[in-house]
């Protein structure tokens, strides 16, 4: 019998706080479940695939948090002002998260619930760039841009890599001129 209180939801978040605190490679099944307060093969019972599903529900989980970050931060807000807080939540997400923020797969593979998930993150990234105008091919070339901006200067933030004394949050600021500008002049479809 499972024991009281512990859910595929439960596990994950155990899994996702260990993660936090050690990074992804101190995942272990052993791990988890001695946060859990649980036996090992205990975890069978909510997460049957082992270490492989766990780490799939880890990443479906991630992708829709941070989606959902997304979706709060544009909500109300069009062009400009949208892909600003667009990407101030992505950073922040990133900055705040930065270990779980390395298990973000950026493909999901054959795996229905995790493309449901980033279908989502990628729809808000769309219902932005509606607001310039752009549907369709142009639409998803926009989108792969924004996506490229927002994770690499995430990954290279939380990475370490500007190192420079210049102010991080000017290099911001200009990037996201460079951005929303690109973006008002993008070829109509």
């Amino acid at each position: 019998m499972p024991r009281a209180g512990l859910t595929p939801a439960a596990v994950v978040g155990h899994a996702l706080e260990l993660i936090d605190e050690q990074g992804p490679e101190a995942l272990t099944l052993a791990a988890v479940a001695a946060r859990a307060g649980v036996a090992t093969p205990s975890l069978y019972k909510h997460v049957s695939g082992g270490l492989t599903e766990l780490r799939r529900l880890i990443a479906v989980r991630v992708t829709e948090d941070l989606a959902e970050q997304l979706a709060t931060a544009v909500l109300g807000r069009s062009r400009d002002e949208a892909v600003e807080a667009l990407l101030a939540a992505y950073l922040d997400y990133a900055v705040r998260h930065p270990r779980r923020y390395a298990a973000l797969p950026q493909a999901p593979q054959d795996d229905e619930e995790l493309q449901y998930a980033a279908a989502r993150l990628v729809g808000v990234i769309l219902a932005v760039l509606r607001g310039y105008g752009l549907e369709g091919s142009e639409a998803i070339h926009a989108a792969r841009a924004v996506r490229s901006v927002a994770h690499g200067f995430a990954s290279l933030s939380t990475g370490g890599a500007f190192r420079l004394a210049e102010d991080l949050a000017v290099t911001r600021e200009r990037l996201i001129r460079v951005l929303t500008e690109g973006l008002r002049a993008w070829p109509a479809a």
